[in-house]
This record gives structure tokens, sequence and C-alpha cells, in this order.
């Protein structure tokens, strides 16, 4: 079992930042991928960024050039810097942790942005 825990949400102003952490405990070993889902009202989940134990990233195409994933494998801890902001990425943002074919989630952390 992987235990995913989210901080760093918040309401936060169109134009501005916000950096989210998902700090992994438990079985840590062989974890895979980490990454950032989202899910706003009335809407499905979908996929923010994700980063692999290599260190590739992928981003979603509305986040490209705003926001930054980057991890520490020391922390087992996946960060999502957020830049410029906007109201349409309001949503719960959950942490993902892939490892041994299973996948495991955070409890989500609320992200909005006021216009």
């Amino acid at each position: 079992q992987v235990q995913p825990v989210e901080s760093g949400g918040g309401l936060v102003q169109a134009g501005g930042s916000l950096r989210l952490s998902c700090a992994a405990s438990g079985s840590i070993f062989s974890i895979n991928v980490m990454g950032w889902f989202r899910q706003a009202p009335g809407k499905q989940r979908e996929l923010v960024a994700t980063i692999s134990n290599f260190g590739n990233t992928y981003y979603a195409e509305f986040v490209k050039g705003r926001f930054t994933i980057s991890s520490d494998k020391a922390k087992n801890t996946v960060y999502l810097q957020m830049n410029s902001l906007k109201p349409e990425d309001t949503a719960v943002y959950y942490c993902n942790v892939k490892r041994s074919g299973y996948s495991y989630w955070g409890q989500g952390t609320q992200v909005t942005v006021s216009s």
C-alpha cells in the first residue's frame, strides 16, 4: 500500500501561483510514476501532469508553459508548481502514485482561482 497525502491548495486570484505537494508513504519502493489529476464540479477527472521514476515528464496541453511538475526522490514527494492560474483551473487536485501495476490516490486538495 502507498498513501499519498496532498497539501498546498487554497484560494488565489487569477494570474497568481500555488505550489502543491504530495508526500508518499508506505510501500514506496519501486514507485514508477507520480502525477497530478484534477476534477472540477460536474466534470470528469483529468490528467494534469506526471513524472516518472526516470524524471520523464508529461503535461496536459492546457497546462503547458504554466505548470511544472518535479519530484524529490529522497522525500518521496512530488510537487506541482502552478503559475498564471486561471479561473478554469479551479478544481480538486489529486495526487496519483503508480507502483507495480497498482494506482493509489490521495484525498485531494482544493484549488480555487478567483477572477
